[in-house]
């Protein structure tokens, strides 16, 4: 789990393989994001894409904690702030069975994990080994506008 800020986006590019954290980064710095419509844009086929979405943050006790087998996460706040809470995969309880065809697994809030508050221009990096807890509120509900860009790990 990684929490920076924007302008430190270059230090992350040659983490990973072929490249795709390097294409991550490129599309996140060469667009406007805060232009960009909601809905999935192709950055390298399955290997790098990202989600762009909005929603109002929710209480931390009705947010879901999850991973990825196959995918890291870049989760880029770009307006709005939200908590987004972190614990090892192995310190979770599944809730829910592996779903291949979304590469996700859902887990119990038992664990109370790290939160971080995450505001506008900052970052979180969810490897598949990080369990993640998204769409948190920061105290009041926030509207939050986030792109997800998802790299390819194996």
């Amino acid at each position: 789990m990684i929490l920076d800020l924007a302008a430190n986006l270059d230090f992350y590019r040659n983490l990973g393989i072929e490249g795709r954290y390097a294409k991550a980064v490129d599309f996140l710095k060469s667009h406007d994001l805060k232009t960009l419509e909601n809905g999935k844009y192709e950055i390298d086929g399955k290997n790098v894409y990202a989600n762009v979405m909005e929603y109002d943050t929710i209480p931390w006790e009705e947010a879901s904690y999850e991973a990825h087998k196959d995918y890291t996460d870049i989760q880029y706040i770009i307006e709005g702030r939200e908590v987004m809470t972190y614990a090892p995969v192995d310190q979770l309880t599944a809730s829910a069975p592996y779903n291949e065809e979304k590469d996700v697994i859902k887990f119990d809030n038992s664990v109370a994990g790290l939160r971080a508050a995450v505001h506008g221009g900052e970052f979180m990096i969810f490897n598949p080994w990080d369990g993640h807890k998204p769409k948190a509120a920061d105290g009041m509900p926030s509207h939050v506008k986030k792109i997800v860009v998802k790299i390819k790990e194996n």
